[in-house]
Order: C-alpha cells, then sequence, then structure tokens
C-alpha cells in the first residue's frame, strides 16, 4: 500500500512538471533525509523560514534536521507555478494545526535551489 502511495506521488509531482531538484526536494523531506535535502541547495544558497535565515548548505542540513526531529513533517505537493516558482503544498506532522498549506518560494541557480522562502 506505501507503494502504491509512493507511486501516485511520483505520478501528481509528474503531472505538474515539478523541477528536478523540486521533486527531489519533497522525496528527501518525506523521506526525513536531511543530507539528500540540503544538497538540492547550492552551497551558498539562503532559506528563509519562521522569520529565521538560514545561509549556506551546511547551514540548511542542520536546520532541517531539527525541524525533522521536533515536527516530523511531510509534504504533499498541490500547485506548481513555474512562473511564480513556488509551490503551493500541504504539510502535515507533529505541529499544532496540522496539516496546513503552505507556500514554498523558489530561486534556482545551475539546477539547483539558491534561496527557499516558507511561507
Amino acid at each position: 500500500m506505501v507503494e502504491q502511495c509512493q507511486q501516485f506521488n511520483n505520478l501528481k509531482h509528474k503531472k505538474m512538471n515539478l523541477p528536478k531538484v523540486v521533486t527531489e526536494l519533497v522525496k528527501a523531506q518525506n523521506d526525513f533525509d536531511s543530507l539528500a535535502y540540503a544538497n538540492c541547495f547550492t552551497e551558498t544558497a539562503v532559506v528563509f523560514d519562521e522569520g529565521k535565515t538560514h545561509q549556506g548548505r551546511e547551514e540548511i542540513a542542520h536546520w532541517i534536521e531539527l525541524a525533522n526531529k521536533q515536527y516530523q513533517a511531510t509534504m504533499q505537493p498541490l500547485e506548481y507555478s513555474e512562473a511564480e516558482r513556488s509551490l503551493k503544498t500541504k504539510v502535515s506532522g507533529t505541529f499544532p494545526g496540522s496539516p496546513i498549506t503552505m507556500i514554498y518560494q523558489y530561486e534556482f541557480k545551475d539546477g539547483l535551489i539558491q534561496s527557499l522562502k516558507i511561507i
């Protein structure tokens, strides 16, 4: 059953034509793989989340590792806008109000994420 859900999610990602790196980011998040998540970013990338800024791949890896432990959040892509470089997602986890809808705004460089703002 889990495999069928993963196949469905993979098909859903393809229908949205997500950039490869965004598909990899979603998979890494849902697998709680902090290293794979951080490897979706450039060395000088910046993440803006919950009023904080996380600069560089190493700091991003540390931030997502802590967030994974604290919130155990998974994300389900709902809508992607190439023009706005944004992904609307349903995020579920161990945080108050779960699940919630969040927007991930991206800037890309050389096939990786240079900037991510989570709203």
